[in-house]
């Protein structure tokens, strides 16, 4: 008896997650050695919206603005994130990486670029398009599935 495929795919999904999770771990400590794996979110979120606030990121991420402001602050005493004046409004911050954040994350970028090309080095380029579209098409589904269900699939967990 064959296995079920849609078992097969979750048991699959599963540990892609996790070893997803460990690799954001290792690519964390690539920017900087006491960088926690969700600050690597973090850095990369203010790094494609300069000027984002701490309030709008929290929302982003689905965090507390607790936890994001000590989040920040770590970044700050690490000199990755700074927080400017907003000449409009004096209770907002907005956020920028310093030069040495976004060196660190382009650094840091580059590496798992590398570890990638690594891992999937006896993969041909047309295997590589193959999975890129099957991995679409499985968003596309789960997107559709959140949005049927009333659940916002772009909304942080």
């Amino acid at each position: 008896m064959t296995e079920d495929p849609v078992l097969r795919l979750e048991r699959e999904l599963g540990l892609f997650v996790r070893r997803a999770r460990a690799s954001a771990a290792h690519v964390a400590r690539a920017v900087h050695p006491d960088l926690d794996p969700s600050a690597y979110s973090l850095l990369s979120a203010v790094a494609a919206e300069p000027g984002t606030r701490a309030s709008d990121l929290a929302d982003r991420l689905g965090v507390g603005r607790g936890t994001m402001s000590r989040q920040l602050a770590r970044l700050e005493r690490l000199a990755l994130v700074t927080r400017e004046a907003d000449p409009h409004d004096s209770r907002s911050h907005p956020l920028r990486l310093t030069e040495e954040g976004e060196r660190r994350l382009q650094a840091a970028r580059q590496a798992r670029r590398e570890w990638f090309r690594d891992a999937l080095d006896a993969w041909s380029p047309e295997e590589l398009d193959a999975l890129a579209e099957r991995l679409e098409r499985l968003n596309t589904a789960i997107h559709d599935r959140m949005r049927r269900a009333g659940a916002d699939p772009d909304a942080a967990p």
